[in-house]
């Protein structure tokens, strides 16, 4: 039987606020730059520096996903396309020469490792996403699977 408790509900209201503020904190950042530098500004690197509060948010939405026996799949493969991503692409930096500056960033190594950090963000969006589901089907009262 599932668990839609209290607990679980808090489980995935903190785990889905937690994977959240990293594409929140970019998004606001990048507006504030933007209209303070009067050009368009992204640090696009702040989901993976605040990788660890999303992995936190990430465990306690799978959490709460396996004590309600909902969401379980689409949150741990999340994680670990986050997982992969991010530490394959800073294993790439790091064997090429770009993270020690050895090497100029451009060419193909330099589109490898942005293409990672790329999709490590979109599998975080993917995570927050679903996290936001979680909550949903743990407060609504229906039939879902």
């Amino acid at each position: 039987m599932a668990n839609k408790g209290g607990f679980t509900k808090g489980l995935a209201i903190t785990g889905t606020i937690l994977v959240w503020l990293p594409i929140l904190f970019t998004l606001i950042t990048s507006v504030f730059g933007t209209i303070k530098a009067q050009r368009f500004l992204c640090d696009y690197l702040i989901p993976a520096e605040l990788f660890p509060v999303a992995l936190v948010g990430t465990l306690l939405l799978f959490w709460a996903a396996m004590r309600a026996k909902i969401m379980r799949k689409v949150i741990i493969w999340g994680l670990i396309l986050m997982l992969i991503f991010l530490f394959g692409g800073q294993a790439l930096a790091v064997v090429t020469g770009l993270a020690s500056g050895a090497i100029e960033p451009a060419g193909w190594p330099w589109v490898l490792v942005i293409s990672s950090i790329a999709i490590y963000t979109l599998s975080l969006i993917v995570v927050c996403i679903a996290g936001t589901l979680l909550v949903k089907r743990l407060f609504c009262v229906g039939n879902y699977k």
